[in-house]
């Protein structure tokens, strides 16, 4: 007998309690969380920080983002749990419960330009209440804008969407290890709805 995938789960505490235990104080070991490079990752580090609203503007406290990238050099970490040898995981997971406004954040580098591609990105795995299968979709940086305009996922999006996928940089006293924050937002309906991909 043929079985089917095992849906999405989208309610009740299991982000929390099996992917981000840790976070929540529960008494389990995090697999990742949302460290991506240690402070001697090689590449500019930064903190990439947002909040994920719902269709009526309303922050989500009960999402998780989980994020996958490149390192500085363009190279995919082959082992993402494994930091010893170089200090860069390469993926990451934040549930945006703990924080008083609801926010997600990382600590990573900066990524390079990955093979096939013009511009830097992170991937980006949204999961919430509510829905039936987790959203893909990718950030893309605001100080990159010759690659960008180069780069053809993003390019093969309508004009009038592609600032829903760009994370603006801001120079900051202390919220990342080298003061450098992107921030963007994940609308998930509404007019400034967050561009997701079908993979």
């Amino acid at each position: 007998m043929a079985y089917g995938e095992t849906p999405s789960q989208t309610v009740g505490p299991y982000f929390a309690y099996g992917l981000t235990p840790g976070q929540y104080g529960y008494d389990f070991t995090d697999i990742v969380d949302p460290t991506i490079a240690g402070p001697d990752a090689e590449g500019e580090h930064i903190r990439i920080t947002g909040t994920v609203y719902d269709g009526e503007g309303n922050p989500v406290n009960d999402a998780m983002i989980e994020i996958w990238q490149a390192d500085a050099n363009g190279v995919y970490n082959d082992n993402p749990i494994d930091v010893s040898d170089t200090g860069f995981r390469g993926l990451g997971r934040c549930g945006t419960g703990t924080d008083a406004n609801n926010r997600f954040w990382f600590d990573t580098v900066k990524p390079g330009v990955v093979e096939d591609a013009h511009a830097p990105f992170v991937n980006v795995i949204v999961f919430m209440r509510g829905m039936l299968s987790h959203a893909f979709t990718r950030f893309y940086f605001d100080d990159e804008a010759d690659r960008n305009a180069k780069d053809a996922v993003l390019q093969s999006v309508p004009e009038d969407r592609r600032d829903t996928l760009i994370a603006k940089r801001n120079q900051t006293s202390s919220t990342s290890p080298a003061g450098i924050e992107y921030r963007i937002d994940i609308h998930m309906q509404g007019d400034r709805e967050t561009v997701v991909f079908d993979v």
